[in-house]
């Protein structure tokens, strides 16, 4: 699976996505994003697992605690996937703009 396709498929869960917004600015601790999102440390560590896998995510060592925090590279991968959208839709709706001018 290429990294878009396994953000994307990380990014499907709306748990994760809370997470990422919890951790998108600075390294934060899996106990605080737990408290954060309202979910047990247990689930919020699978959560992470996933994004990690999916390189949303990386973590951080801090003596016992563990770090995580956004890896801008993996959004990147999503962010190539997704502006490939624009110039066909672009390009679609000029022509039916142009279309109806015509009808």
């Amino acid at each position: 699976m290429d990294g878009a396709s396994s953000a994307l498929k990380a990014l499907a869960d709306p748990s994760r996505r809370r997470i990422l917004a919890v951790v998108r600015d600075e390294p934060v601790a899996v106990g605080d994003i737990a408290e954060q999102v309202g979910m047990s440390q247990q689930a919020v560590s699978h959560h992470l697992r996933v994004l990690r896998a999916s390189g949303l995510v990386t973590e951080q060592r801090d003596r016992t605690r563990h770090l995580y925090v956004v890896r801008t590279d993996g959004l990147a991968a999503v962010r190539d996937y997704l502006d490939d959208f624009w110039p066909t839709h672009l390009r679609a709706l000029k022509d039916a703009a142009e279309a109806a001018s015509r009808g």
